[in-house]
Parts: structure tokens; C-alpha cells; sequence
């Protein structure tokens, strides 16, 4: 058997598979793009059956004629969406919930409005907001017959992505690991388990939910009859979680922010259970038989979608690459500031009604300074995760960033300037898959662990440092205050 390493990375808008070497160079990588279908306003969907059939050939395509070298499988996926399968049948009962869907905003205001949020915080590390799995299950169980039947029956499955990946590949393992787990709403931080009394409150059969297990080990199986032999799974571990193992954050304090359709800043906080009195959530980066290590998250939900909808809704850009050019055309955005709230307000703010806001518009005002705060509003977003982590005890010291948009040069000198701290980026802005070979290398025993595996697999750094005057800087940060106050 050899030492290779094959990924799957199931994201929210394509999914892909990666072929890695022990070294963590990749060497060959193939992509399918996901349909996102939009029944409503707010809603978003997933159909599980075109992740399951797209990531398979993905996997056989990246794989090639590599079968016998490949050691372990890893598994990263979008965080949040909850698929619902017949477990008998293996088949989906209905569309997937993306992370992104609102439709669970006024039931989420309801339980605020009972007085469950701060109980929920403490215990979950979360907060009520629609972005969370377990108000999904409940959507899924009050409005659809079929799931709801096979509720009745015992033949419900729930599951995050991964979940769903592996119950396909291994032909019925129903797993999910401790860093998808800790996003439902229903897992106990503390005991790294399903809570009897959080499924509840959300109406979710306990029956139902995946036994939780490590990010890395032995942890399922893949069939034989996928690859033309049986690979152990090694990895499991949610796409921010694995972001974060990726850039090589296992120390206490070390942060990365990874821009990708949302942006998601974490920092690892070690052993300790994480609370925050500023609305950020508290999540496990990795677990270790049974022993979990915790970070702090802070989750903005438009990022790189906002280039999207700038090219797809409005036909401002022909592609994303041309915003770096458009934001080097000009001195300034002309006061052009976009609160980029198309999908509501993420931390720290959690305001899932908020809507998305162009302020400063002038006749002088044209594609090129839309472009520019376009990729102004990341470092602003940024900027308000930076100062709630420092007033909770957990101030940056310097951000590596990755995740598509972070190959934008011109927008990575703008957060290391807005920040006024270091901006490191990885040669390889792969990290989220990069993240899960580490994890799946140390799972099959290549790595004795993840601190040994990430020096091994992650390649070398550019580091941006910041150059902007105070009073820009000051005034910058002004105009995008006003502009929030109204979104």
C-alpha cells in the first residue's frame, strides 16, 4: 500500500476531489460544479443525490490508475447542510438545507424570544440562527411527509454532508465527526455528544442523528466496489475546521480566515471551552480519542458569493479575476461602501433579516468603484470579527488567510491594512483540502500527528504588511459604520 492520500472536498458551490503525497504536494485534482437551486426567497437547496453521484466521479477521476497507492480518504464538506436519507434505501427523502437557507429565521426568533438562547450558547457554543443544523431537522420533520414518515418508521437518517458521503461510500456506516457534529445545535461541548434534551427542544429524534466519532482514525470504510478495492476513510472534518488544521493553526491563539463563498475567521483555543460575551460561537477544531480541541469562530456569510452576484445578477464583471484590476484603476471606491448582507448579518452581529446596502453613490460612481468595495466590505467584515475577538480575551497577532479570494493581491494588502496586522498566505491556497490529507495522513498512521503532518504537508508563506495611514484607515472604517447602521 502506498502513502497517498485522497481527498474530498464536498463545498457548497462545486465539489472536487484531490490527489495528495505525503508531502502534501497535490497531483491531480478533478471538479464537478454543484445545481444551487433558490425555491424561494432566502431558501437554498442541494440536491444530496447530485453531491453523492458528482463526488463519486470526481473521486474516480482524481484517483486514476492510483487506487493501490492511495492510503487513506479524507472527507471536508460544507458545514451546516443537513441531508435526510431513507437509511434502508440510502436515499435522499428530500432537497438538502444549505448553511446559507433563512427559511428557520422566525422559529429562531421565537426560541429567542422564549428566553433559550443564552442556556443554548453555553451548551452548544452556538446561537439561535437559521445558519445552524438543528432548526433545519426540525423545518425538515414539520413540513415534509416524507421525512416525517420515515421518522414515524425508524428509518430516518440525519446527517451533515460528510455524513451522507460516508454512508454512501462505506454502504451504511452513519457517522459524523465531532467538528460537523459541534454545528448542529445539539451537540454538548463539554461531552462532545448529542444532548437528549437539545433534540428535544428542536423536535429531533435522537434515533435519527450519526454516532459522533474522532476527525481522525479509523473511522470508516470505503466499498470496494468504488475504487476497485477497500480504502480506509482516515478524515473527516468540517471545511473551516480543516482550513484551520490546514494553515497549520494547532497552537493556542493562531487564527486563520479562509474567503471563500462566506468568510469564516477561527482561532484555536485549545483545551479550554470557549465563551464568548460578544456573540461569537464556540466550535471543536479536532478531536482526538474523545479529546477535543476547541476554537472560536466568527462567520460572515457573503463573501466571495457578493464577486458572484456582482457577475451573475448584475453583469458588473465578466469573471472575478477582473475585480483586482478595477480596485487598482482607481484611488479610492469614491465613498462607495457595500454592506454585503445579501444572505442577513453574521457575527458578531447575527441579524438574519438584515439585507444587503450600496451606500455613497454618485454620478461619478461606476463599475470600477463597486468592484473596489466589493472587496473593500471583506476587510470591513473582517474588521468587526477583529474587535470582538480582542473583547473577548482573544486578540489577533497576525491572520493567515485562504480560500479563493485570498489569491486576490490587491484585497490582501487591504486587510492587512484595515487590520493594521500581518497578513500571511499560504504558496498553496488549497488549505481546506490540504487540512483533510493531514488529518487522513495522521489518521492512517503516514503521521504520529497533526502538528507533525502540518510541517511536513504545508508549503511556504507571502506575508502582507500593513502601509495605510491612520486617518484612511479611520475615515475608511467610518463610512462602512454608517452604511451597517441602515442594512
Amino acid at each position: 500500500m502506498g502513502e497517498k492520500i485522497l481527498v474530498l472536498d464536498a463545498g457548497t458551490t462545486s465539489t472536487r476531489a484531490m490527489l495528495f503525497d505525503r508531502r502534501g504536494r497535490m497531483e491531480s485534482v478533478a471538479q464537478a460544479e454543484l445545481t444551487q437551486h433558490y425555491p424561494k426567497p432566502g431558501w437554498v437547496e442541494h440536491d444530496a443525490a447530485e453531491i453523492w453521484e458528482k463526488t463519486l466521479g470526481c473521486m474516480r477521476e482524481a484517483a486514476g490508475a492510483n487506487a493501490s497507492e492511495i492510503a487513506a480518504i479524507g472527507i471536508t464538506n460544507q458545514r451546516e447542510t443537513v441531508v435526510a436519507w431513507d437509511r434502508d434505501a440510502g436515499e435522499p427523502l428530500a432537497r438538502a438545507i444549505v448553511w446559507q437557507d433563512r427559511r428557520t429565521a422566525g422559529s429562531c426568533a421565537q426560541l429567542k424570544e422564549a428566553g433559550y438562547e443564552p442556556e443554548l450558547q453555553k451548551r452548544t457554543g452556538l446561537v439561535l440562527d437559521p445558519y445552524f443544523s438543528g432548526t433545519k431537522m426540525r423545518w425538515m420533520l414539520e413540513n415534509d411527509d416524507a421525512v416525517r414518515a420515515a421518522a414515524g418508521t425508524g428509518r430516518l437518517a440525519f446527517g451533515t454532508v460528510e455524513s451522507w458521503l460516508v454512508y454512501k461510500l462505506s454502504g451504511g456506516s452513519h457517522v459524523s465527526d465531532a467538528s460537523n457534529a459541534s454545528r448542529t445545535l445539539l451537540l454538548g461541548l463539554d461531552s462532545g455528544e448529542f444532548d437528549q434534551d437539545l433534540c428535544e427542544l428542536f423536535g429531533v429524534p435522537k434515533a435519527s442523528l450519526p454516532e459522533v466519532v474522532d476527525t481522525h482514525g479509523k473511522l470508516a470504510n470505503c466499498a470496494a466496489e468504488w475504487l476497485g478495492r477497500k480504502i480506509p476513510i482516515c478524515g473527516l472534518v468540517g471545511d473551516q475546521q480543516s482550513a484551520t488544521i490546514g494553515q497549520g493553526c494547532l497552537s493556542f491563539g493562531e487564527t486563520k480566515a479562509t474567503y471563500g463563498t462566506g468568510a469564516f475567521v477561527l482561532t484555536n483555543n485549545g483545551s479550554d471551552l470557549p465563551r464568548s460575551d460578544n456573540r461569537l460561537l464556540g466550535t471543536v477544531l479536532h478531536q482526538s480519542e474523545g479529546t477535543r480541541t476547541y476554537a472560536i469562530e466568527g462567520a460572515c456569510f457573503v463573501a466571495g458569493s457578493l464577486v458572484q452576484y456582482l457577475r451573475d445578477q448584475l453583469g458588473l464583471i465578466g469573471s472575478a479575476s477582473e475585480t483586482e484590476g478595477l480596485a487598482r484603476s482607481i484611488e479610492s471606491s469614491g465613498e462607495v461602501v457595500i454592506v454585503p448582507a445579501l444572505a442577513g448579518l453574521g457575527a458578531p452581529h447575527w441579524l438574519p433579516d438584515a439585507r444587503g446596502v450600496i451606500s455613497g453613490l454618485s454620478f461619478a460612481s461606476g463599475r470600477a468603484q463597486i468592484a473596489r468595495a466589493a472587496l473593500e466590505a471583506m476587510a470591513h467584515q473582517t474588521h468587526d470579527l477583529c474587535s470582538a475577538f480582542a473583547a473577548d480575551g482573544a486578540p489577533w497577532k497576525a491572520l493567515r488567510i485562504d480560500g479563493g479570494m485570498s489569491a486576490n493581491d490587491w484585497m490582501a494588502q487591504d486587510l492587512a491594512d484595515i487590520l493594521d496586522l500581518d497578513v500571511e498566505r499560504p504558496d498553496f491556497v488549497e488549505t481546506t483540502a490540504l487540512g483533510a490529507a493531514i488529518c487522513a495522513s495522521v489518521g492512517a498512521g503516514i503521521y504520529g500527528s497533526l502538528i507533525e503532518a502540518a510541517e511536513a504537508m504545508r508549503g511556504d508563506t507571502q506575508v502582507f504588511v500593513p502601509v495605510m495611514e491612520e486617518s484612511t484607515r479611520s475615515d475608511r472604517l467610518a463610512r462602512y459604520v454608517r452604511a451597517l447602521s441602515v442594512a
